[in-house]
């Protein structure tokens, strides 16, 4: 006989996996790449391939972290792959004419936040969606980067304080790996510990609703893009610093990785429901998956067509195998 006790326990665990079930399943998920890759290639569980990871990963975390603000609020941003070779480009252009990278590197976050602004005023004070302004600023954000190298790679010289960035390490940790996980920390505490999160939940799940309350509902759409501009900046820098040099070329295909990053971890395109915890595990599943492959010997114009296939896979598993039975578990418990 089942007590009382018992069934509120298991009442509250019902509870407890229903509302975490998409990243208890992108958690299992990623341990099962890990185990499978780590099985099948002797190098992929070394130290180093580990911190390898880790830095090629870190572009992808900061702005996967801005875009779950920005798909929080039911928007999409496509253009972030260009504006990071944009900024990539201007941010060589700009040491190349003789100015330090420590004057750069700030000025870029600006142009990033102009960027980000100018699409949110599109997107929330003019109503268009933001799937095409995004779109027409993927366009010519990366025009404007193959306008302005003519489509060549702009070498950085004689700026260690700036390579240092993308390439070395404290404490043994790559500087990229660490710079992300401060950012990563930081979207935690707003999304979850500040005012300014549970607006952008509020706007996501209702804009009028959040508006006629009093929120300042287009001024918070409009400044998840700013945000997103600025971790696009910083994504941009750190793969400069990585490379050392500028490229109009950079970031191909960038703003599908981190969207598919943000989903897989759980955060709804709908709106109204993020998960930075999810953001992680989705842009870590991502990255262990591309370079795993690799490893692998794969070809690389296979690799896309894998990866892409198990993304599609993992969110079909958290929508539908892991999600819906313990929803309904959690109804019939109460």
């Amino acid at each position: 006989m089942v007590t009382y006790t018992e069934r509120q326990a298991g009442s509250k665990l019902a509870d407890f996996v229903a509302d975490h079930a998409q990243v208890l399943s992108i958690a299992l998920f990623f341990i099962a790449c890990l185990i499978f890759f780590g099985s099948t290639t002797s190098t992929f569980l070394m130290p180093g391939n580990l911190l390898n990871v880790l830095r090629q990963a870190a572009p992808i975390l900061v702005v996967a972290v801005a875009m779950t603000l920005v798909i929080t609020t039911a928007g999409i941003d496509l253009s972030v792959g260009s504006m990071v070779a944009l900024i990539n480009a201007l941010a060589a252009l700009t040491m190349a004419a003789g100015l330090g990278w420590v004057l750069t590197v700030p000025l870029m976050l600006i142009a990033g936040a102009l960027i980000g602004a100018v699409q949110g005023w599109f997107i929330s004070y003019q109503k268009i969606p933001a799937f095409i302004v995004t779109l027409a600023g993927l366009s010519i954000l990366r025009g404007a980067a193959l306008y302005l190298t003519e489509g060549y790679s702009i070498p950085i010289r004689d700026a260690a304080g700036f390579f240092w960035l993308g390439r070395g390490t404290f404490a043994g940790v790559p500087v990229p790996a660490l710079i992300s996980i401060l950012v990563a920390m930081l979207g935690f505490v707003v999304m979850a510990r500040t005012q300014y999160g549970r607006q952008v939940i509020a706007v996501g799940s209702n804009m009028e609703a959040a508006r006629r309350v009093g929120m300042p509902a287009k001024r918070v759409l409009a400044s998840v893009y700013v945000v997103s501009g600025v971790a696009s900046a910083l994504a941009a820098i750190l793969i400069a610093a990585r490379l050392g040099s500028g490229s109009s070329n950079a970031a191909q295909g960038f703003e599908l990785q981190v969207i598919a990053a943000v989903v897989l971890g759980g955060t709804s395109l709908m709106g109204g429901k993020a998960s930075m915890l999810g953001t992680v595990l989705g842009t870590m599943t991502i990255a262990v998956i591309g370079n795993g492959l690799i490893l692998m010997h794969i070809s690389p114009f296979f690799t896309q067509i894998v990866t892409g296939t198990i993304i599609l896979i993992a969110i079909w598993m958290n929508t539908r195998l892991f999600d819906r039975p313990w929803k309904l578990r959690r109804k019939s418990a109460s």
